[in-house]
Parts: C-alpha cells; sequence; structure tokens
C-alpha cells in the first residue's frame, strides 16, 4: 500500500488522502503542474498550472482543441513524462521522487493504457498481444488463461489466434483493451480511443469502457476532441492553452448505444452552456 505524504519535505507526516463528498478517495492528484518544452531558442508552454482532483471509480473526459496540452497532461498523468514543475501523486506516491523502477512498476501493474492506433505487433497473435504485460512483469500463475479470459471480456473468445491483419479496427481496439486490463490495473488512460473506429464500432468499445467503470469500479481518463463521447462519462475537464477553463459534471451521462449522434456544437452547448461559449467555437 503507498502512503500518503503531506508538508514540505521536512518531517513529512503520514495522512489518510483527501477524499470527496460521496467518501472515494483521491487517485489522481495534479497540483499546479507545468511542463516546458525547449525548441532550440523558444520555450513551448505545453501547461500552464494544472490542477485537478481526480478520485476512484470516475469516469472522466478531457477535451480541448489541438495543442491545448491534453495529450502532455495525459503522459504526466500516466508517469510517461514528467511536469517542469508541479506536484503529481498518483494513489499516494509523489511521482516525482520515484524512481525509474517504481514508475515502471506503477505503469505496468496500476495504470492501463489505450490508444488511438491500438499500437499491436503485426505478427502477433490476439491472445499472444495480450500476454505480453503478463510477461514484462513477470506475473504468476497461468499468463495464457488470464489473457484468454481478458479477451472474453471484451467479446474476442473466438478470434484468440487472429492476427491484427485479420481484424476490424474496432477488434483490434479491443484487444488492445483487453491488453490493458490483463493486469487488473486500478485506472485506464485512453488517448482518442474511438477516434479511428467507424461510429458502430466506437460505440461498441464505449460500451465496454462504460461496463469496465461502472461493473468494475475502474477509474477510468479519456483525451477526446468529440463532445458526444465525452456526454458518455461523469465529468468533463476543459483545457484551453495549457490552462483548464472549465471543469463540469454530466448530470445525466448517455448509455453508449441508446442515443443517436446529435451535432457536435449541440453536445457543447449540453456540457456546458454558457460556461463554454466562450471557447466552444474552437473546437475542431
Amino acid at each position: 500500500m503507498v502512503r500518503w505524504f503531506s508538508g514540505n519535505g521536512h518531517g513529512k507526516s503520514e495522512q489518510e488522502p483527501p477524499r470527496d463528498a460521496q467518501g472515494r478517495r483521491v487517485i489522481i492528484d495534479v497540483r499546479d503542474v507545468t511542463k516546458v518544452y525547449q525548441m532550440g531558442d523558444i520555450e513551448v508552454h505545453a501547461l500552464r498550472g494544472v490542477s485537478l482532483q481526480i478520485y476512484e471509480g470516475e469516469f472522466v473526459s478531457i477535451m480541448g482543441p489541438s495543442g491545448s496540452g491534453k495529450s502532455t497532461l495525459m503522459n504526466i498523468l500516466g508517469a510517461l513524462d514528467q511536469p517542469t514543475s508541479g506536484e503529481y501523486f498518483l494513489d499516494g506516491l509523489d511521482v516525482g521522487k520515484a524512481s525509474d523502477r517504481e514508475l515502471a512498476r506503477i505503469r505496468n501493474k496500476r495504470i492501463g493504457f489505450v490508444f488511438q492506433n491500438f499500437n499491436l505487433l503485426k505478427r502477433t497473435p490476439a491472445v499472444r498481444q495480450v500476454e505480453l504485460p503478463l510477461i514484462y512483469a513477470e506475473s504468476p500463475g497461468n499468463r495464457r488463461q488470464r489473457a484468454i479470459a481478458a479477451l472474453e471480456a471484451v467479446g474476442l473468445g473466438n478470434r484468440l489466434n487472429h492476427l491484427p491483419s485479420e481484424l476490424s479496427g474496432g477488434q483490434q481496439q479491443r484487444v488492445a483493451i483487453a491488453r490493458a486490463l490483463v493486469n487488473e490495473p486500478s485506472i485506464i488512460l485512453a488517448d482518442e480511443p474511438t477516434g479511428n473506429l467507424d461510429s458502430k464500432s466506437g460505440t461498441e468499445v464505449l460500451r465496454i469502457f462504460q461496463e469496465l467503470n461502472r461493473e468494475k469500479g475502474i477509474t477510468t481518463v479519456f483525451v477526446t476532441h468529440d463532445a458526444f463521447i465525452a456526454r458518455h462519462t461523469d465529468r468533463v475537464i476543459m483545457l484551453r492553452d495549457g490552462k483548464i477553463v472549465a471543469d463540469k459534471r454530466v448530470e445525466q451521462p448517455l448509455v453508449a448505444g441508446e442515443v443517436e449522434r446529435p451535432s457536435e456544437m449541440a453536445e457543447l452547448g449540453e456540457i456546458f452552456r454558457k460556461t463554454y461559449e466562450s471557447t466552444a467555437e474552437e473546437i475542431d
């Protein structure tokens, strides 16, 4: 169990992680984080003092126009990159002070990653793709059976030995989801997971994420530019120029497959109403 510490570095004291009104503990705690990239003589400020908390079991979407800092924030949340300044606590662990070995363990065991481009190995069958995280983690037990169970959980029990070239886009993304699930993570980070899919496949993938969140309680964070997708989550965080400009609860999240897609601008208005009017036209 990772311990939560507070203080200024001198005589830190252990304390309980913050909790929300429902008693859920904070699992992602970002405090005044900045990220600056040096491009020759030019400094690019990708994040400018971002602070947010995400609680266990939440389903959150992060939105914003191109260049707003969405992917940079996701990389920091996944411990794939370090902030230039500020603090990031992941389930109580001060990520900035963790060793490379600790970070690798967290990425492998605590976080499941799903990407827009699937990131599957071309000549590797589905069941082997899903086994790989278990091999890297040197997990005990029957790895093949665990991989099969993960594929069955996403409806691909009959595609175990198919190569990516023998699967549709939606099926490839489901293999990627199974791979993210096989180590039983407490957090899933998904970067535009429906971006390369047709409407039907995207709906099916979204349904799987909703079930994982609601039935298994997996904290789920989506990066998406799609307002309709965002309306299926519980909370929407909007970035603009590296800053959070809106953070709203979705009053009645949609259930995947039950509502026909309206226009994108109508969806943005439904989520943010007047709060978001000043930035809605910048969403592509």
